[in-house]
C-alpha cells in the first residue's frame, strides 16, 4: 500500500513577517510625516569624530519618497577619507527603513557639491563654537 501524507503532515511552518509592503501612491500626509520621521531617525546618526548629528552637520543633500514608497537619500562625507566611510550609509539606511510606509531605502554617496563648514546648520555652529 502506498504511503499517503495527510495535509497536516506535508504543512510546513510559516513564519509571518508582518504586514505586506504598502503599494499605494503615498497621500500628502503620509510624505509629510515620512519627512519628519526621516528627519527625527538621520538626526540619531552622529559622525564619530564630531559631536553633531550628520542631519545638522549638512551631510545629507537630498531625500525623496518615490510613488512605490522607495526612499532616495544622497549624502556626503565631511571628507572623501572619513574612516566610517562605508558604515554611515547603512547606518542612514537603517534608520529609515524602519519608518512605517517606506518598502525600500536607497543611500547614495555623493561628493558634488563637496560638503563644506558653511552647510552645517547654526545649531551645529553652536554645538562646535564656531560662531
Amino acid at each position: 500500500m502506498e504511503d499517503m501524507k495527510t495535509d497536516t503532515e506535508t504543512k510546513r511552518d510559516v513564519i509571518d513577517v508582518g504586514p505586506p509592503p504598502d503599494t499605494s501612491k503615498p497621500t500628502d500626509a503620509d510624505i509629510e510625516r515620512i519627512s519628519s520621521e526621516v528627519v527625527s531617525q538621520i538626526k540619531t546618526i552622529y559622525d564619530p569624530e564630531i559631536p553633531v548629528d550628520i542631519y545638522e552637520l549638512g551631510l545629507i543633500y537630498k531625500v525623496e519618497l518615490e510613488d512605490d514608497r522607495t526612499l532616495k537619500v544622497d549624502m556626503t562625507l565631511t571628507a572623501p577619507g572619513c574612516p566610517v566611510a562605508g558604515e554611515m550609509p547603512i547606518w542612514v539606511h537603517d534608520a529609515c527603513i524602519m519608518i512605517d510606509g517606506v518598502n525600500k531605502v536607497e543611500v547614495d554617496m555623493v561628493f558634488d557639491p563637496p560638503w563644506t563648514p558653511d552647510l552645517m546648520s547654526d545649531e551645529a555652529r553652536l554645538e562646535l563654537n564656531m560662531f
